[in-house]
């Protein structure tokens, strides 16, 4: 799985034919004249433009201005393919609940031996406040997003676990209905899985987690740092999709343990909250005293059972990326199971003879910072300069336990539509797992992501990445009934 690995295209395979998949895009193609392509590809940015989906960039000048990179070729995916791979994702989020469960609980996989102690309580993701306190359902985790990488044709790996505030599912959604407009014809000529029941399904699984003292029509707000936020459009686009209260700090407010909402018709008491706000900003009472964005009394009312946030605070502790490299081994100790998806091979550096591995091949390994996000604070050693990888090589010297690395793998491509014609980016998949008292839920897709430079492999939002529409197919992949999806 190294770099020098030939990559897998998902268009053509590795013999340079057309996979099963892709056969009627393929040949819709090689019909399809180049100024309808690029037309369409202006239409679709003028559509992202009046929607008004926007990323910002931290630091950069035009952060509140910035759209993510759409390309209008879909990402296919057969029926049996996405099968295993929810087989897999389900499973995974099983287990982080209960490793979350534990290690605020009892403790025994640590006791165990299976996942370091200090991995755990000197994680900056750690909350001692939610030691021994039990949590619905035992449920930590509501919404997931896990990002998979591919390098084969079977190979589907994972490359991290996102368990605290996962972002992208608006991007999801508006990319299929973006492409519903500008492509009718693909859709007929396919049988597509349906994704636009995604906020049903996330509002049932809010609803199953609310508190018993809750009426049968819990009330549910979302709650958000504000539109200075690099995820602010998703905030606002997923509480109108709910049809739930989009909420700051300072539109609720706890009396005798009890949350309440402002109203113009007076206070409301709430019952869910979705909070897209990392824990120290959560309370100023019980984490950060200068906090301005969250709640005063919030963690109380929570401990005392009288709302549910999700996720729950301290589940941060279960995506990081050193607990990360134990996840196999705790989806055995839990599930008594292997898992259905592999890790991507991954190198503590921690331990002695991993680092001394890693420091002598800096130029062929990607470095990440074990509470990173984002692309950022990472090095891509076969494209970095010798100066950044000296730089990397002295903080690892410093402080090893800080990082990860991985091989750079050979990540699967997809076909893009650029000026000159049709070209391979890597791409990596965000699927979106729902876990609440009701069950798991996935959606059939999920947020592809796309390197839009060529040979690069970071595809976050953040460092110039874009985004596709991912499409599950029925595997006969032969349209029947009418145009659109099925």
């Amino acid at each position: 799985m190294g770099a020098r690995e030939a990559q897998f295209d998902e268009l053509g395979g590795t013999d340079g034919g057309t996979r099963a998949p892709y056969l009627k895009l393929s040949q819709w193609l090689a019909q399809t004249p180049p100024e309808l392509l690029a037309s369409r590809r202006e239409q679709a940015e003028l559509l992202f433009r009046r929607i008004g989906i926007t990323f910002a960039v931290y630091g950069a000048q035009d952060a509140t201005e910035r759209l993510i990179p759409f390309d209008i070729l879909p990402r296919i995916l057969a029926r049996s393919e996405w099968a295993a791979l929810e087989k897999g994702l389900i499973q995974r989020v099983a287990a982080l609940n209960a490793f979350l469960a534990d290690v605020y609980g009892a403790g025994e996989i640590l006791k165990a031996g299976v996942v370091p102690a200090d991995l755990v309580y000197r994680n900056a993701a750690y909350c001692p406040e939610m030691a021994g306190r039990r949590v619905p359902h035992d449920i930590f985790v509501h919404i997931a997003g896990v990002d998979i990488v591919r390098t084969d044709d079977q190979g589907f790996y994972v490359l991290e676990d996102n368990a605290r505030t996962p972002s992208g599912v608006s991007y999801m959604l508006e990319n299929r209905e973006v492409m519903m407009r500008l492509f009718p014809e693909l859709f007929a000529m396919h049988r597509v899985a349906p994704i636009e029941n995604y906020p049903d399904e996330l509002l049932a699984t809010l609803r199953s987690v609310a508190p018993p003292r809750a009426t049968s029509d819990p009330t549910i707000a979302l709650m958000t740092p504000g539109q200075f936020n690099s995820a602010f459009y998703e905030h606002s686009f997923l509480a109108d999709k709910l049809g739930v209260e989009l909420v700051e700090g300072d539109d609720l407010f706890v009396r005798d343990d009890i949350v309440y909402m402002r109203t113009t018709e007076g206070p409301r008491r709430v019952d869910v909250i979705y909070r897209r706000i990392d824990d120290d900003f959560l309370d100023p009472l019980a984490f950060r005293p200068d906090s301005a964005l969250g709640v005063a009394g919030l963690l109380g009312a929570y401990h005392a059972g009288n709302v549910t946030l999700a996720n729950a605070v301290g589940s941060g502790v279960a995506d990081d990326k050193a607990i990360y490299t134990y996840m196999p081994d705790i989806i055995r100790f839990y599930l008594g199971e292997p898992p259905l998806l592999q890790n991507v091979p991954t190198y503590r550096c921690r331990e002695t003879d991993a680092l001394a591995y890693v420091l002598a091949h800096l130029e062929e390994l990607v470095v990440k910072e074990v509470n990173g996000s984002g692309g950022y604070g990472m090095l891509v050693g076969p494209h970095a300069t010798k100066a950044q990888i000296e730089e990397f090589r002295e903080k690892l010297k410093a402080h090893p336990e800080h990082f990860i690395a991985q091989p750079t793998l050979a990540l699967s491509t997809c076909p893009i539509s650029v000026a000159s014609g049709v070209a391979p980016r890597h791409v990596d998949l965000r699927p979106f797992v729902l876990q609440g008292a009701n069950g798991a839920r996935v959606v059939p897709g999920g947020l592809t992501r796309v390197a839009m430079t060529e040979k690069s492999l970071v595809v976050n939002s953040s460092q110039g990445g874009g985004t596709k529409d991912t499409w599950v197919i029925d595997d006969s992949w032969v349209s029947e009934g009418p145009a659109g999806e099925a």
